[in-house]
Parts: structure tokens; C-alpha cells; sequence
């Protein structure tokens, strides 16, 4: 029986250490926070922005926190709800600003139109209001929690980046088409009752399977295997097999 170069059987298992590397692995699984352990997280579409949230079906409030870097050092960050609509006109933000006191300075605004924005108090509570920046990074990290409408099973939700701040104000954000895109709904109850990895947001005004599985973003939640997990599984078992059979051929 001929036998199989040594060479060639090493080439082959250092490819096979590519395969059981994770095909996918989400962004904000990486993120940790030193104040809270939050249940399930996603890396949303568009800005590099991502949020991690815990929703608390016996009370219905939410708490998350959003992290994205502002389009500048000096401007700002957002993320909120539309209990009323799909996109900025009727929600309700929390923005994080740049401050000249080191944590960014967190706010509350009614966006009532895109020219009428107003700094008051939101329609639903609103607690545990903070923010920070990473100084590597330059992200800010807006932490809060918000009461939701009773038995609520999903909300739309927006968030958006900012390159200024006037007088404690935020400045217009550009129109690119990824800042018009930041908007999405988010299924609260595939992340609460499945226990499992799950896509949990779905464009704003467009439609989820019935499985909760959209292809905007992918949702981790925390107690099941994720998709990359399952796949790393996958390909050891192939490499294993594979390993074998071709380790048969070598003749000592």
C-alpha cells in the first residue's frame, strides 16, 4: 500500500484548525460591563453600533445598554423607541453627548419632527440613567431602564451617531444612507422564551418569520449554543474523521 507523505497530512490538519475555528461570531459577545450582566445582545445593522438588553416580562421594563462611537470625538450617541411608528419622527431618545467633564452628559428628548427636537421628560419611566466613554475605543456606552407597555412582545426601536453637540444640543447627524437605515423592531419575546441564540430585530415596517429570524442582525442570548457553536461542533467532527481515515494510509 503506498503511503500518504507525512507533509501532506499536516497540510491537511492545518486546514481542517480553519474549519473549527467559528464561521460567525457576534461582536458585542466580546463586550463585558462591570455593572451588569445583560441576557442577550446584538450586533445592529448599521452605525457599528450594538445593543445589549434584559427584559423582565413581570414587570415589563427593559434594561440595556447601547454602545456606538459618535461620528467625531466631539459629538454624540442615541438610541431610543417608537411606541407610535417606524422611524426618528415620534421617538423618544436617551443621547449621550460629549462633555467637558469627562463622562458624557445623558439626556432625554422628544423627537416630535425632524426640526423639532425638545429636551423634557419621556412619556414612559425612565431609570438608572448613565453613560461613559472607552478611551480606547472612543465609544460611548448609554446604560438605562425603561418601562415598556404591559405584555408588550415587540417595539420599534432607533439609534443614530452625531458629529457635534451646541450648547449641551445635539447637532444634526448626516443623511447617509446607513443613518437613515438606523431603525429596526425588536421581538422581545424569541430572546425572553426561547432561552437560545436567536435574530431578534427586524427592519422597522418589514416583516419577521415566524421563527423570529429576520437577516438584518443577529441576537445572542444567553443559556443556549450559538449557530457558530454548533458549527465549530460540526467541522471537529468532520476533521476528526477525515484525520483518521487519511491517518490509516501512512505506513512507519
Amino acid at each position: 500500500m503506498a503511503s500518504l507523505p507525512f507533509s501532506a497530512l499536516s497540510l491537511f490538519f492545518s486546514l481542517c484548525l480553519l474549519l473549527v475555528l467559528p464561521t460567525h461570531s457576534l461582536t458585542c459577545t466580546s463586550q463585558k460591563f462591570t455593572n451588569n450582566n445583560y441576557t442577550t445582545c446584538t450586533d445592529l445593522p448599521v452605525l457599528k453600533s450594538y445593543l445589549h438588553y434584559t427584559y423582565n416580562s413581570s414587570n415589563s421594563s427593559l434594561s440595556v445598554a447601547f454602545i456606538a462611537s459618535p461620528a467625531k470625538p466631539d459629538g454624540w450617541t442615541g438610541w431610543g423607541i417608537n411606541l407610535n411608528g417606524t422611524g426618528m419622527a415620534g421617538a423618544q431618545v436617551i443621547l449621550a453627548l460629549k462633555s467637558s467633564k469627562g463622562a458624557p452628559k445623558v439626556k432625554t428628548f422628544n423627537i416630535i419632527s425632524y426640526g423639532d427636537i425638545r429636551e423634557e421628560r419621556l412619556s414612559f419611566d425612565v431609570w438608572d440613567l448613565s453613560a461613559e466613554t472607552n478611551a480606547t475605543s472612543g465609544e460611548f456606552t448609554i446604560y438605562a431602564s425603561v418601562k415598556l407597555p404591559e405584555k408588550v412582545e415587540s417595539f420599534n426601536h432607533i439609534w443614530q451617531v452625531g458629529a457635534a453637540v451646541n450648547n449641551g444640543k445635539p447637532v444634526k447627524h448626516e443623511f447617509a444612507a446607513e443613518n437613515k437605515d438606523a431603525k429596526a423592531t425588536l421581538e422581545l419575546t424569541t430572546a425572553s422564551k426561547t432561552g437560545k441564540s436567536a435574530n431578534t430585530t427586524t427592519p422597522a415596517g418589514g416583516n419577521s418569520t415566524g421563527n423570529g429570524t429576520t437577516g438584518s442582525s443577529n441576537t445572542t442570548t444567553t443559556g443556549g449554543k450559538s449557530g457558530s457553536y454548533r458549527i465549530k461542533e460540526m467541522n471537529v467532527g468532520f476533521c476528526f474523521a477525515v484525520f483518521v481515515l487519511l491517518a490509516s494510509f501512512i505506513v512507519f
